[in-house]
Order: structure tokens, then sequence, then C-alpha cells
């Protein structure tokens, strides 16, 4: 609330939050916005994936291995991007690669923010020798190549059991994306979280009394919540591509469709000049993936402080 005089009398003006200035600031820029309906119309298949194979509707895009036609057939009007050896629809098996896809990002994702993120928020708080041993832990895991790493957690969660559960498939894979990729976080909100923990509000609410699990859960974090979520988007992309590469060696789904395995299946058909898969699967990734970047940048831009004060 700030007050202004205006013909001899104080009028008070109320502000404008960093959320409402920040989604304000996104809406005005137009590319950012069709990057947004791009990355909705993915999850939107996506959705319409799981609810075509819960109530089981036939035909639909979940019937990806029923022949639709002759054995490597050419994109035309009827099959808009052709279909493989076994005549199954090329378009069928990346939608269906879209489901794959987004849902490992999205489940990555999340559990590599309810792993980094309270971690990093206790490290810069407390610091010490709990900041010493986080430090350390995600210091050890950031030193091994990223890719390496998911590969070997891959290999060693599948075919395991958890909580009574096989892990097979997409499971493996993106508990084997969302356990080795807290790092980045997790080192963000621990430089965060080291910023704030001596400002105004937070000695006020200390002098209140508040314990130090409320200031970190009901002060700390809600004020840097939204590096949370532009790391998400970020990062989201990130998390697709790693999905491609290990459904691409073999270490994703078996038995359903995705893009990596698409992209493996094609890597002998092009030598006979069969070469929709591939451009399918690319086509695919290549729009999800610009899109995010786009509307991440333009996320961080304008939901950034230091970059709204300018």
């Amino acid at each position: 609330m700030t007050d202004i005089v205006k013909d001899k009398k104080i009028v008070a003006v109320k502000g404008t939050s960093l959320w409402k200035d920040g989604l304000r600031r996104l809406a005005r820029r137009k590319f950012a916005m069709v990057c947004l309906v791009i990355i909705l119309a993915y999850f939107a298949v996506t959705a319409f994936v799981y609810v075509a194979e819960f109530f089981d509707w036939q035909p639909g895009p979940v019937m990806w291995t029923e022949e639709v036609g002759p054995s490597y057939q050419p994109p035309d009007v009827k099959y808009i991007f052709g279909t493989d050896i076994f005549g199954q629809s090329v378009l069928r098996k990346t939608i269906y690669g879209a489901k794959t896809s987004v849902t490992v990002a999205l489940c990555a994702s999340l559990i590599s923010i309810l792993i980094g993120v309270p971690l990093g928020a206790i490290a810069g708080y407390f610091r010490g020798v709990v900041d010493e041993i986080i430090v350390w832990i995600y210091s050890t895991l950031s030193s091994i190549p990223y890719i390496l790493l998911i590969l070997a957690f891959a290999v060693v969660l599948r075919d395991k059991t958890l909580f009574g559960l096989r892990l097979t498939g997409m499971t493996t894979v993106y508990l084997a994306i969302g356990l080795t990729s807290w790092v980045g976080i997790c080192r963000l909100i621990r430089g965060e979280i080291i910023k704030h923990k001596d400002r105004e509000y937070v000695l006020a609410a200390r002098s209140y009394g508040s314990s130090n699990a409320r200031i970190i859960f009901k002060q700390l974090l809600p004020n840097v919540f939204h590096l949370v979520i532009i790391d998400f988007s970020l990062r989201f992309v990130s998390f697709i591509h790693a999905e491609v590469i290990l459904s691409f060696l073999g270490l994703g789904e078996a038995d359903k469709p995705s893009w990596g395995a698409m992209i493996n299946d094609a890597r002998i058909e092009l030598a006979r000049g069969v070469w929709w898969q591939m451009a399918a699967a690319t086509v695919a990734i290549f729009f999800i993936s610009l899109a995010l970047n786009i509307f991440g940048d333009a996320l961080r831009d304008s939901l950034d402080p230091k970059l709204r004060m300018q």
C-alpha cells in the first residue's frame, strides 16, 4: 500500500504483488503465450491418452498395436506420418510417445523438487555441519557425468521391487531421473535461503517465537518459490531428453511406444529410405523443446524481481 498526495489529500494506492506483476508481464509476451498453447496441447494429448486407456476407447490413439495399413506405407492423406514395419500408424505411436515423455518428465520434476527444495532450505538455514553434509552429497553427485549417473540408476532400479511394486519401464525411468537431478535446485534454493535468512521479516518471525520449521516453510520458501517454478519449466525439457535417451538405449518402456524407441527403430529404417518415423519423433521433440525453452526464459524474465526493476 502506497500513499500519494492528490489535491492536498492523501490517497492510498494499492500495490501489486510479485506474482500479479509477473503474470501481467508474461501475458504481454505474445510469442511466449503461443509457446504456452503448444505446451498445453502436449499435456492435453497426454491427458486424452490416459482417459482413452482408462475407458478403453476404440479406436483411438492408444490403439497403436492395431494394424492400420501396409508395411512401410509412406505419409499420405490417410496415414499422415505413414506406417512402420508392422503397419502400425506412426502418428499414433508419436501421440503415445508424448504421453510417455510428458509423464516421465512431470514425475521426475516432482521427485527432484521434493528432494532438492527441502534439502537446500535446510542447508541454507542451519548452515554448519548440516550444510557441509548436504553440500558434500550434492557435490559428489554433480562430479559424476549426468548421463552415466542416470544410466547407472536406471540399470540398478530395473526389475527391482519398491514397497511391494515391481519397477519396470516408465517407473524406472522417472525414478532414475528424479533421484539424480535434484542437485541443481538444491544448490539454487540453498543460496537464496542464505541471502534471505537474515532479512527483517525472518528476524520478526523469530522475535515472535516462530519455530525453525515454520520460518523455513511459511516465511522463506514462499519468498523463493518463484525460482522453483522457473527451474521446473527449464528442467522439464531436459528430463524429456533424458527419457528419450534412456528409451533409445532400451531402458525405457519395452512394450509401449516412446520417442526414444521410435528413433532407435528408425536407425535401421533410414538405410531403406524409410524416414517418416524418425521425422515424426524428431518433430515432436523439437516443438516441445522449443516451446519449453522459450516459455521458460520468458517466465524467468517476468518473475525475477531483479529483472523487473530494470
